[in-house]
């Protein structure tokens, strides 16, 4: 099951992280703010599948981190995340202001592998919904095929 998600709505997310990550170097600005919509988009899944309206507000000028805030209310656990996506949206700013720059590939590479993190997080916690247990534990996603 390589490769494979386990929640539906991240279907080919993995592919257009890795297609943004080797095509995205021409127009890096663009290519980060998508990256931050799949962020986004993952964070959206994991608010609508506990019942709840994704938000709209933004936090320090991101929907990306609102989602985060609104995710966590009452799922501690989710909070393990925040990091992560407060270095998403840290790779896209550098990507945004600097988009010439030297290291704007290597910035963007970087921005796609915290994309992917995120999603494998909020994927496993979807998978794993319900448990007591640590859940973005490797062992506990390689024993149930991720």
């Amino acid at each position: 099951m390589s490769g494979e998600v386990a929640y539906p709505a991240f279907a080919g997310i993995e592919e257009r992280i890795d297609s943004i990550a080797m095509d995205g170097g021409s127009e890096p600005a663009c290519a980060a703010a998508e990256l931050l919509a799949i962020g986004e988009r993952v964070l959206e899944a994991w608010v609508r599948a506990r019942g709840e309206a994704p938000t709209e507000a933004s936090n320090g000028g991101f929907r990306l981190l609102a989602l985060h805030r609104q995710g966590a209310r009452g799922e501690p656990s989710f909070d393990a995340c925040r990091e992560t996506c407060r270095e998403l949206v840290y790779h896209c700013n550098l990507i945004a202001l600097e988009p010439d720059h030297r290291d704007a590939g290597h910035r963007l590479t970087l921005a796609a592998m915290i994309t992917r993190h995120l999603m494998l997080f909020v994927s496993g916690k979807l998978g794993l919904a319900g448990l007591s247990e640590l859940y973005c534990s490797p062992m506990r996603l390689r024993a149930s095929g991720h």
